[in-house]
């Protein structure tokens, strides 16, 4: 019969099975031990409690006990009580399912993540403290859709001086993640009538993935050495664009070519969404500012702590038109309770004491250092590999000379223990396109890097395979 039991700080459940007593309580105590649904160390009530809380006789815990501490299942030393033994289950070491997720590389230079060893734990704990010291006791209760009050007049004024954002409080949309921004913004975009949205042709999947499941059809725009390019914007209501750092190839928008896409959208009534997920990180020159300046009621400000703090945080905003920010919040309340509000409480004091900037450019620093080493080791060890993107972000893009694959050289980088990405996956159109490789120079925690940066060069440094020449 099914029972539970309740001691100090634990709550645990046991279903006993068979005639006898004791033999099915050792039976259940040795399967919940095996498979792991008792941990190893954790404590077990004491046999008074348990056999108060099952009805059975105190004896016959104690005799259960007592067998399995003979059989090593379980350990009892005075002081201590009993406790399941410090051993691992049989069961999980050899169970590998499916779904079960893909153990790490050693070395990593995929794109998208910065290095999240360097969190500051301790400055975010200490702002953590402060923040819940000072919160009244209704921010513990549910959010409001629109994010913490504190949040979003911390976003307004550290997004107006950093980034050069127009913004006021009332525009701010806090999201758990840029991702959920634009997903909430062609949700309202497709409840308007909108059908197609303009994507850079080289971009994150993730996004134009985001509208298809909106219902938009996804439009895309070729991109230069000037980025986007506007002129061909065609029949869309609205347009996605990378224009601080293009991702992944990492060109700025030209001037001329903000002005134009801005230009069209107040002719046209079109929306432009900014996604502006590394504008900090510019490294030979002042940041360029954002794009929504030159319209703020025709562009979408869209911004994450992703690539400053950690992708774990799960934060980003919009800064909104007027117009777009009831529908966008509607939509948003229907989608969640609100991005947790501790989280939102801790980013606030966070910047408003100074924390975030520093850490903005105490991260500028280090990646351009790392981007420095990465540059001058390519050019010594492959310099026939073309290097663009330098400029700014976390990333940059390795053209390859003729006869190398990106199949190829991510396979041998991954013998070496080194996990690379091509820029294949990044194109919306179909291939051929000419093989290069996306390397995300700020993943690698910073032990790691030199060792990630040789197997790089050593990869690089392979000649290409030779074609077989065929038989006359």
């Amino acid at each position: 019969m099914p029972a539970s039991w309740a001691t100090p700080g634990l709550d645990l459940h046991l279903d006993r099975t068979g005639p006898r007593v004791r033999a099915g309580l050792e039976n259940t105590l040795r399967d919940a031990v095996r498979t792991g649904r008792l941990a190893p160390g954790l404590p077990l009530p004491s046999s008074r409690a348990l056999a108060a809380d099952l009805g059975i006789a105190r004896n016959t815990v104690v005799a259960a006990y007592t067998q399995l501490v003979a059989e090593g299942w379980l350990t009892a030393e005075r002081g201590t009580g009993t406790r399941v033994a410090d051993r691992a289950p049989a069961v999980a070491a050899a169970t590998v399912g499916p779904g079960r997720p893909p153990a790490l590389p050693r070395y990593d230079l995929r794109p998208g993540s910065p290095d999240v060893s360097a969190f500051p734990r301790q400055a975010w704990l200490g702002a953590t403290r402060r923040a819940l010291t000072a919160a009244p006791a209704e921010a513990l209760g549910y959010c409001d859709p629109r994010g913490r009050p504190e949040l979003r007049q911390a976003l307004a004024g550290y997004l107006a001086r950093a980034r050069g954002v127009q913004v006021t409080p009332d525009r701010v949309v806090v999201c758990s993640g840029y991702t959920q921004g634009l997903a909430l913004l062609c949700q309202v975009l497709r409840a308007r009538g909108a059908t197609v949205l303009a994507v850079e042709t080289v971009g994150q999947p993730t996004h134009r993935n985001a509208a298809v499941a909106s219902g938009l059809a996804v439009d895309p725009l070729p991109v230069d050495s000037h980025g986007a390019v506007i002129s061909q914007l065609g029949r869309a209501a609205a347009v996605l664009l990378t224009p601080a750092h293009q991702f992944p190839l990492g060109a700025a928008l030209a001037p001329q070519r903000r002005h134009q896409v801005v230009d069209w959208a107040a002719a046209t009534g079109g929306l432009v969404i900014e996604d502006d997920y590394d504008g900090e990180f510019r490294y030979d020159r002042q940041p360029v500012g954002a794009l929504q300046a030159l319209a703020p009621e025709h562009v979408v400000y869209g911004g994450t702590v992703s690539k400053s703090l950690a992708p774990g945080l799960r934060l980003g905003w919009l800064v909104l038109p007027a117009g777009l920010v009831d529908e966008v919040v509607a939509v948003k309340e229907l989608t969640d309770r609100g991005t947790s509000s501790i989280e939102q409480l801790t980013l606030a004091e966070f910047i408003r004491s100074g924390g975030y900037d520093h850490q903005v450019r105490r991260s500028r620093l280090a990646y351009r250092r790392r981007r420095d080493r990465l540059v001058a080791a390519l050019r010594q060890h492959a310099p026939d590999v073309g290097i663009t993107g330098i400029t700014a972000g976390l990333h940059l893009l390795l053209e390859l000379p003729a006869g190398h694959t990106e199949a190829g050289l991510i396979a041998r980088a991954a013998a070496r223990g080194l996990a690379l990405e091509g820029l294949s996956g990044y194109h919306a159109t179909p291939g051929p396109h000419p093989p290069a490789l996306v390397v995300g120079y700020g993943t690698p925690p910073e032990h790691a890097f030199a060792g990630a940066l040789a197997r790089l060069t050593a990869t690089l440094a392979v000649p290409p395979p030779r074609r077989r020449q065929s038989a006359i």
